[in-house]
């Protein structure tokens, strides 16, 4: 039976992939920072409940330890905890742009380096990290999320390269949007009164994204596709999942970067 950690796992993809995993017969080690208040995955037999904040160093090693503790092997780490922040850069404060940092890059950094040894000792292993279609095209206004994905992505890609003669792989997770809380509890926004400047672009903004932007996948289907990747054998790097994901970077790699741009900030804020 294989072994699955998932960081992020108390909602939206990485609950889904916890139970799409334990379903299909695969030991799950879900890890959140408050697992005293799950009382889903808690009823399913092959699923354990870690504390793990991503932000603390402590909760990362605490957690790697005891899971590798637990588990004979792991075969997956799927790096997933993210959160999201919205509105004009220099609207945002420097304790929002760490946050924002701190979980979505350093936090999956520090996981990774925690069950790296493991995976080196055993010449195996595959690390799975949660990107986004936003780490492969922008929107405005997200500029410090979409920087983070960014830097997963170049991250991850040369880390491949490094693992991949260990016998370990990394994988990228790109999903359109989700149908889950991202836009609620895991999303912040840099929007206060003090920058009126940008307000009209912001309305039109958010007013384009309400009206017009792509169906969204369940956190479910996004979860099929992560373990489609997982099992595929295949030494692919990037998955990009979601009839939206596909259609956007299609689009942008028919017409080229610039076209590109020039459509988004004309679609977007004219």
């Amino acid at each position: 039976m294989k072994t699955i950690v998932i960081t992020g796992a108390s909602s939206g993809i990485g609950k889904a992939a916890a139970k799409h995993f334990a379903v299909q017969g695969w030991q799950v080690a879900a890890t959140m920072r408050k697992p005293e208040n799950e009382t889903e995955l808690n009823e399913i037999d092959n699923i354990k409940l870690y504390q793990l904040d991503v932000t603390n160093q402590e909760s990362i090693d605490n957690a790697a330890a005891q899971i590798l503790k637990e588990y004979e092997t792991v075969d997956v780490v799927l790096n997933n905890a993210g959160y999201g922040l919205a509105g004009p850069f220099e609207a945002a404060t420097r304790e929002q742009i760490r946050r924002q940092f701190d979980t979505n890059v350093f936090g999956l950094m520090e996981v990774t380096r925690a069950f790296l040894p493991h995976f080196r000792t055993n010449k195996a292993g595959m690390f799975m990290n949660v990107s986004s279609i936003g780490g492969r095209m922008t929107y405005p206004f997200v500029s410090l999320y979409h920087s983070t994905k960014w830097a997963i992505e170049g991250f991850s890609e040369s880390l491949a390269y490094e693992l991949g003669e260990l016998g370990i792989q990394v994988k990228l997770i790109e999903p359109g949007g989700v149908e889950t809380d991202f836009g609620g509890r895991s999303m912040d926004f840099a929007m206060p009164d003090d920058f009126p400047d940008y307000a009209p672009s912001v309305q039109k903004f958010m007013a384009v994204r309400a009206s017009n932007g792509p169906a969204a996948s369940t956190a479910e289907y996004i979860a099929e596709g992560i373990y489609e990747a997982a099992t595929d054998g295949k030494s692919q790097l990037r998955y990009l999942l979601g009839d939206d994901a596909v259609q956007t970077y299609g689009m942008r790699e028919q017409v080229g970067d610039e076209a590109f741009i020039v459509g988004m900030r004309q679609r977007m804020l004219s």
